[in-house]
Parts: C-alpha cells; structure tokens; sequence
C-alpha cells in the first residue's frame, strides 16, 4: 500500500476544509454536550430518585448505534449538520453525565459544610466549591466525550456529512488508499491533540492540583 503524496498537495485546500469541517461537528456536540449534562448532573446528585433514571435513560441512548441515531433523525432535521451534531451530542451525555455525577459525588462533604457554615448560599457553593473540586473528574469525561466524538464524525458520511470521513468512502469507492490513509491519520491527529490541549487546560484551571503535588 503506498501513498499519492502528489494527490496531499494537490488537494491541500480540500484536506483542510474537511479537518475544519470534522472538528468543528466534534466540538459543537461536546459543548452542547456540556451544557446539557451539568445540570442534568445536579439534579442526578441532589435528587436521588432521579439518579438512576436518568443515567439509565443516557445508557440506553448510547446503545444505539450510531448510523440509527443519524437515520430516526433524518425525518425531523434531514440531511444537514444539525443530524449530525445532535446524534453527536447523544453519544458525549452518557459520558459526560456519568463524570460529572461522580465528579459532584466525590466532592468532600467537610468542604460543604464549610461553604454553609460560611453563609455561602447552596448556588455559589455549587459554582465556587463543587463544581471546582470536581473538576478533574468532568475534564476526564470530557476528554473522553472528544476524543469520541472526533472519531464517530466520519459515520455521518453516510448521511452526506462526516468531514474527514469523506475521505474514506472517496478512497474506498474508486480504491484508492491514499485518501483512507489521510483520513486515519488527520482523524488520529485531531484526537490526540484536542486531548493534549484539554490536559492543559485542566492544568490551568486547578492551579490547588500542581500545589499539592
């Protein structure tokens, strides 16, 4: 198996379009991911009879494979990005619920108490001692609902999006392993380096870790 490195540069301007394109339906579903699991994660933590239901009901959501997802939503938002990112944002909850359930769980309730002892209201002790302290445990899920979104954007190919994943039905239809190739690489390239960037900005952001260590 060899590669066209003549075909790299002279699609160069394809090839980034594509890498923008794939990283910009990854990142929009894990923030909308983010923003839909907090504070699903609240209500899971503080109010018991929920926990179970609503981490359950992500669990049964992730099992369905993803081609269904992009499939049941054609009828409502059609061959579009929106498919795309909502069946994306799907798969990132039963990860980013799950840690940020246990990330609230494994805040120490001596800090709690602390906050209340303090007079500090149950809202900012939420945003200024729970959320901070969990942190660690969020970013992990986080970290983890990219690097899977990044990798399942190519199944949306088959509904005429799928960035990079182009590449590879491209490659496969007219046999040509130079496109696959660069597909599986850029894709690779994506994953590990938004993980890296999100390893720093947890390192930024939990300045109390480093003084610690």
């Amino acid at each position: 198996m060899t590669i066209d490195w003549s075909w790299i540069g002279d699609h160069t301007d394809d090839l980034t379009t594509l890498t923008l394109s794939h990283l910009q339906a990854a990142l929009t579903a894990v923030f909308l991911g983010v923003l839909i699991s907090l504070p699903l994660a609240v209500v899971a933590h503080r109010v018991r009879p929920l926990r179970g239901f609503l981490l359950g009901l992500s669990n049964v959501l992730f099992t369905i494979p993803s081609i269904a997802i992009f499939v049941l939503l054609l009828p409502v938002s059609g061959l579009t990005r929106t498919t795309t990112v909502v069946g994306l944002t799907v798969y990132t909850l039963v990860v980013l619920l799950r840690n940020t359930v246990e990330g609230l769980d494994s805040v120490p309730v001596k800090a709690k108490e602390a906050a209340k002892a303090m007079g500090t209201r149950p809202l900012r002790t939420l945003l200024t001692v729970e959320f901070p302290l969990a942190l660690p445990v969020i970013m992990a899920g986080v970290r983890i609902a990219t690097v899977m979104s990044i990798s399942l954007v190519s199944v949306a190919t088959y509904i005429g999006d799928g960035g990079l994943g182009q590449l590879f039905t491209d490659g496969f239809q007219r046999n040509f392993p130079t496109p696959v190739i660069v597909g599986v690489v850029l894709t690779l390239l994506l994953a590990v380096v938004a993980d890296a960037l999100l390893v720093a900005l947890q390192y930024v952001l939990t300045p109390w870790r480093r003084r610690q260590a």
